[in-house]
Formats: C-alpha cells, sequence, structure tokens
C-alpha cells in the first residue's frame, strides 16, 4: 500500500551498495531504500543524519524491512 509524504533521517547509507534505511514515525523499524528512488539530478547520494521528504510503500519484504522508499528527496 502505497503512503504519502513524510519526514524522515536517513539512519545510513552505503555509497558502495546503494542502499540504506530511513527512520521516522510512519515507518517503525525503518524504510529500506535504493538509490535509483533519490530524485535530485546528477549523482544520487545521502548520509546519515541527513533529513528528507519521501513516500514509501508498506506492507513489503525488502531485506528484512516491511517498508520500502519510492521516491526520497533531501530536505532543504
Amino acid at each position: 500500500m502505497d503512503q504519502g509524504s513524510v519526514d524522515g533521517v536517513v539512519r545510513e547509507y552505503d555509497d558502495r551498495e546503494g542502499v540504506g534505511v530511513i527512520d521516522s514515525l510512519d515507518t517503525p523499524g525503518g524504510c529500506w531504500l535504493h538509490y535509483s528512488m533519490i530524485d535530485v539530478p546528477g549523482r544520487k547520494f545521502l548520509f546519515a543524519g541527513q533529513l528528507v521528504r519521501f513516500t514509501f510503500e508498506s506492507e513489503v519484504e525488502q531485506d528484512g524491512f516491511v517498508f520500502r522508499a519510492l521516491q526520497v528527496r533531501p530536505s532543504i
């Protein structure tokens, strides 16, 4: 099920693997993310502690997470 846009904080991001986790009140346990979902021009990279706004889907199984990011944008 797709969810609306929410605010979160990047818990971790592995630039080599292109995957990471976002924490928010709406995604208990964390939300898995793939670099292809980062909505910025050029090189797609996030860092731990970075504030983001994102949409996600729930009730999925992705590397042990039940939430998966669909679109992620760094907050300004």
